[in-house]
């Protein structure tokens, strides 16, 4: 599969599988790290690469900056988390779950920010 092509359906099953997995456990507290517990995260995607055995999942915290916390306290806890979302899947394999701070939000937001400055509307306006 060339790097252009879309996922599968199958990849798009799988990853919201263990997107709602993860959410659940987040959600119920099970994680077991008061740490994590207190950073609230919050599963945006799953990725899961063709293979189905790496799942990349993309999270947030509504705590700004802390960020580097999060990744820290998931990458501490990943093989337990791994333990708690087996169950859950209706899948042969649990893949290995890597994670990784989700930017759209904060690029979304930059290209917002630069829509509204003086300069782009000066030359919206003149249309």
């Amino acid at each position: 599969m060339s790097k252009a092509s879309a996922p599968s359906q199958r990849q798009l099953r799988a990853g919201e599988l263990i997107r709602h997995a993860l959410a659940d456990i987040f959600l119920r507290g099970e994680s077991g790290d008061p740490d994590l517990e207190r950073l609230n995260p919050t599963v945006v995607e799953v990725q899961i690469s063709p293979d189905l055995k790496i799942a990349t999942a993309f999270v947030r915290t509504l705590q700004p900056g802390k960020e580097q916390a999060l990744l820290e306290a998931l990458n501490r806890n990943r093989r337990y988390i791994r333990g708690l979302v087996a169950p859950k899947l209706e899948m042969r394999f649990t893949p290995e779950i890597r994670y990784r701070v989700d930017t759209a939000l904060d690029y979304a937001s930059h290209i917002d920010e630069i829509l509204r400055s003086p300069e782009v509307q000066r030359d919206l306006d003149k249309k």
